[in-house]
């Protein structure tokens, strides 16, 4: 059995790379699960077969730096286990990463931008490629599509010294269990979530009359159904635009969750009349969506484009409906894993900390570019 001094959490690692501590991290995975998603900055060594094999001579064939600071990586902990133990034998200071990148999912930083009355922190879990986001202005705030456990956004908050006024949804999200309910309970404020839903838990209901006045600024509730059909955007007038899973910065929303092929189509049809709204606003408006598809840098930059960019890049938004609807469909990407069980524990609001780290194990797969 290997001892716990041998082995790091995915806290720790978060830690060390948010502080820009050097770190050699190295993923020992199969390729297929190093293309599904990755630790921003490792290296990369497809050693899985032959360390299982006990082959660590295969950990020869990467040239680590003499006195780095290892961290092996696998999918659980326990083949990177093998290859910290042989690297240490080697004589280098290695550590195994524990639970693997499905310990990895929660990891998390963060990025500021500063606008002229108002402030947005990006909270992005790095592995996930979840993004939500804290609004503040005259220190009131508001917390939109909370994917993190409550304690970090507690940690946030008291940190800025805000205070919550609300916590809002853009949708009901199929590939991460929602914590905006936990979140709004910790704050003691109330919780807005779009409508038609099927949720079984109280809250308030978003309109297209919503409005959200944080301070010196007002976030207006736009309807933008397609990925989902209650999906809703909000926009700060000459600033910002929160998009949810409708549009992304290299790519738009799949329409075909919970959904047959005839659904699909027809919620293609409201997605592209969505897009077309959003982006009809002027062209200097930044897009914040609720994902990413890569792993996200700890290097304190938000992801973010403008209208303008976004249209000039997203081949999707520059064609007719007909031919949006037929080629987004023929490129749908794999189902989620899990994501029925997700929605209806976000349709329940009840689940443990525990439990997520199976269920949102793996990459993002919301966008379609």
């Amino acid at each position: 059995m290997e001892s716990s001094i041998n082995i790091i959490t995915a806290e720790t690692l978060r830690n060390w790379l948010d502080s820009n501590e050097p770190v050699y991290v190295l993923d020992v995975r199969p390729l297929s699960q190093r293309e599904e998603w990755k630790i921003p900055g490792s290296h990369y060594l497809d050693a899985y077969k032959r360390l299982n094999e006990g082959d660590t001579s295969v950990l020869d064939e990467i040239k680590i730096p003499e006195n780095a600071k290892v961290v092996t990586v696998c999918a659980a902990g326990r083949t990177s286990q093998i290859a910290a133990t042989a690297l240490r034998e080697k004589g280098f200071d290695a550590v195994s990463l524990d639970g693997g990148m499905k310990g990895w999912s929660k990891a998390w930083n963060i990025a500021r931008k500063q606008f002229s009355n108002f402030k947005i922190l990006q909270v992005r879990r790095t592995g996930k490629g979840c993004l939500s986001y804290i609004i503040s202005s005259n220190n009131e705030a508001i917390i939109v599509d909370a994917s993190m456990p409550v304690a970090i956004y507690e940690e946030l908050i008291h940190r800025d010294k805000l205070s919550v006024k609300y916590v809002i949804e853009t949708h009901i999200h199929a590939d991460h269990l929602s914590r905006s309910r936990k979140v709004a309970d910790l704050f003691k404020v109330p919780l807005f979530i779009p409508v038609p839903n099927n949720v079984k838990y109280l809250h308030e209901p978003i309109t297209e009359d919503t409005k959200f006045q944080v301070g010196a600024v007002t976030l207006k509730s736009l309807s933008t159904p397609g990925h989902t059909i209650e999906s809703y955007s909000f926009y700060i007038e000459n600033a910002i635009l929160l998009t949810g899973d409708t549009l992304f910065i290299n790519g738009v929303g799949r329409p075909d969750l919970k959904a047959d092929r005839d659904q699909s189509r027809i919620k293609a049809g409201l997605l592209y009349r969505s897009l077309q709204n959003l982006i009809s606003l002027p062209g200097n408006i930044l897009i914040f969506p609720a994902h990413t598809s890569n792993p996200i840098e700890f290097d304190g930059a938000v992801i973010t484009t403008t209208i303008s960019e976004a249209r000039k890049n997203i081949s999707l938004l520059n064609t007719t409906e007909n031919e949006f609807i037929d080629v987004l469909l023929e490129k749908i990407p794999p189902t989620p894993a899990n994501y029925l069980s997700i929605v209806e524990k976000n349709l329940t609001g009840s689940f443990s900390e525990f439990e997520s780290e199976d269920l949102e194990a793996g990459a993002n797969r919301c966008a379609i570019s």
